[in-house]
């Protein structure tokens, strides 16, 4: 396999917006670009052989005056990062000039309402003088405006999924949409800050001020339940079939149609704002009553339809605390064979949702139950697999501390999140050697494997594998494993995601508390005793020759070695 290094970097996903890219490092010296022997100090004859020997740092200067070097492993990977943000950056572009609406989108002040148009607010009570279902006030402004609109000019139109399942549970809907009978040319028409968007099925963005949008898609029906034409191929017995993977989703329907085709019951519920009342096509309120996850119709066949329902349900059933349905649990049980045939983009993004949620511990769990994490994260079914109970209370310790930092709102990006839960894997595997990788030093070969994988066929920006891969190796000197300039090391520019990284593992393992007090301090916290990491190839490492050396030294005699180390004193100069 190519390293990752030699990857072409994929367009960027449109989905979702990538957070925080990694800000760029400072002014590099011109012989970042040349072999890293190659250094500032003028070359002597035994460099080459120090650089193999002590990876590029002095084993006790942690001087700020050491200059901005930094080791062979982190120098090339940050090259391959820089390269990795260049080609993202570029593939971003390409895709940005074939949007279908490049035009910027111009935010203009709500029009006064004519003097017969009535005022558009949501009602606090029914027609029969009950309290409406849900209280306005817990609703979007914004989105009742779209809805109250819409209603105005004479559509359909609902608050949808899981905006309602949410209200109903008394949790904060993380965002609002609505479905309407109105086809998306005429929403644009009612809308003048309206974007229509996608290729396969036309959606519309109404935005307004501080950035926030409000998606409105017409009602869909579900394909498979539509009539085929008379004489068809594959009506009646054919429709049984091998196949009914959803590939195309994009006919236009009623609302109780499109309550049908929806995944789960609980997501299947409308909220007319108008009326103050659930429209439930779907019997979702009763297993929001009973805390079940249970599909609309046949569990089997929408499981087929769309096997990324699995990792939906997975999702929905750790973050509201509901119990997955008998029947759908079989279901899903025997769809996890069909994932590999969904687009790996779709798998990847469904796998961060889980764990940017707060709840990657229990969703991982239940994962791992249905045995869908040798297709989903490979190097981690293997991990517990030959880890056992011991390498499952590690891993899951580690998506525990995770866990811990979301639900107290901090914002982690992915790399941050996948390389915290490879951590436990990049421990228990042997780093791939340099001479194996194109003189590249590497994380452990599985985890190479994932990520080069990630890139070629799930559309992984290429900066984010990179910049979890730099952050796996930045914890050996977070550790104490190798030692490095301090200053150097401090200076890099993700320095403060590796140390979030080490202090998320101390929390998880409960070792190296003491390091990571002394680099929280702005100290340097003391070497390993031994040195001795699971992650390296040759067992214990072998002690190092430590030797001392003069800077400007122009004599080769006896040395055997340059540096860039001042020297304290003449007596070392024939030392060799």
């Amino acid at each position: 396999m190519s390293s990752p290094l030699d990857l072409t970097g994929p367009e960027e996903r449109t989905e979702r917006t990538e957070a925080q890219a990694p800000a760029d490092s400072a002014e590099r010296p011109s012989e970042h670009e040349t072999p890293f022997r190659a250094s500032q100090a003028p070359a002597e004859p035994s460099d080459a052989v120090d650089a193999a020997d002590d990876d590029g740092f002095d084993d006790d200067d942690d001087s700020e005056d050491a200059g901005p070097e930094v080791s062979d492993e982190i120098q090339r990977a940050t090259e391959a990062l820089k390269a990795a943000e260049a080609e993202d950056a570029q593939a971003a572009a390409e895709a940005g000039d074939e949007a279908e609406e490049p035009e910027a989108v111009i935010l203009e002040p709500e029009p006064e309402p004519a003097a017969n148009e009535p005022e558009l607010h949501a009602p606090t009570t029914t027609r029969t003088g009950e309290p409406a279902e849900i209280d306005p006030d817990e609703m979007d402004p914004d989105a009742l405006k779209v809805v109250l609109r819409l209603h105005q000019h004479g559509h359909q139109a609902y608050l949808v999924g899981g905006c309602v399942r949410d209200l109903l549970l008394g949790k904060k809907p993380k965002d609002f949409d609505v479905a309407t009978s109105a086809h998306p040319g005429e929403v644009r028409a009612i809308f003048r800050n309206c974007r229509l968007i996608g290729r396969r099925f036309r959606l519309a963005h109404v935005y307004f001020k501080g950035g926030k949008i409000v998606e409105v898609s017409t009602f869909r029906a579900n394909p498979t339940e539509l009539e085929p034409a008379p004489g068809a191929a594959g009506a009646e017995e054919g429709q049984s079939g091998e196949d009914l993977l959803i590939t195309h989703d994009n006919v236009f329907g009623t609302a109780q149609q499109d309550a049908r085709r929806r995944d789960f019951t609980i997501n299947g519920l409308f909220y007319d704002a108008a009326e103050g009342r659930v429209i439930d096509y779907v019997r979702g309120r009763r297993d929001l009553d009973e805390r079940f996850i249970r599909t609309i119709g046949d569990p089997e066949i929408r499981m087929r339809e769309d096997p990324v329902r699995i990792l939906r349900a997975v999702r929905f059933a750790a973050k509201l605390d509901l119990d997955i349905e008998s029947r759908t649990y079989a279901a899903m049980e025997g769809a996890v064979e069909d994932l590999p045939r969904c687009a790996p983009a779709r798998l990847l993004e469904e796998t961060f949702r889980l764990i940017r949620g707060g709840v990657s511990a229990p969703a991982l769990k239940l994962l791992a139950a249905l045995d869908s994490l040798k297709i989903l994260l490979p190097p981690v079914a293997e991990y517990l697999r030959e880890n056992g109970k011991e390498g499952e209370k590690t891993f899951y310790a580690f998506a525990q501390a995770l866990d811990k930092r979301v639900s107290a709102g901090e914002v982690l990006d992915d790399a941050i999140l996948l390389a915290t839960l490879l951590v436990p894997i990049s421990r228990a595997q042997p780093p791939v050697e340099e001479s194996q990788d194109e003189g590249r030093a590497s994380v452990s070969r599985v985890i190479e494997d994932l990520l080069a994988g990630f890139v070629e066929s799930a559309r992984l920006p290429r900066r984010i594998a990179e910049r979890c891969r730099m952050l796996l190796l930045m914890q050996r000197t977070l550790s104490g494993e190798r030692r490095r300039k301090t200053g150097a090391f401090r200076r890099h520019p993700l320095f403060n995601e590796a140390l979030a990284v080490f202090t998320m593992t101390v929390e998880a393992t409960g070792e190296g508390r003491e390091a990571l007090d002394a680099w929280q301090a702005g100290e340097v916290p003391p070497p390993r005793a031994g040195a001795n990491s699971a992650g390296d190839a040759e067992g214990p490492r072998r002690k190092r020759r430590r030797r001392r050396r003069r800077r400007g030294n122009g004599s080769g005699e006896g040395g055997g070695s340059g540096s860039d180390r001042p020297a304290s004193s003449g007596s070392d100069a024939g030392e060799g």
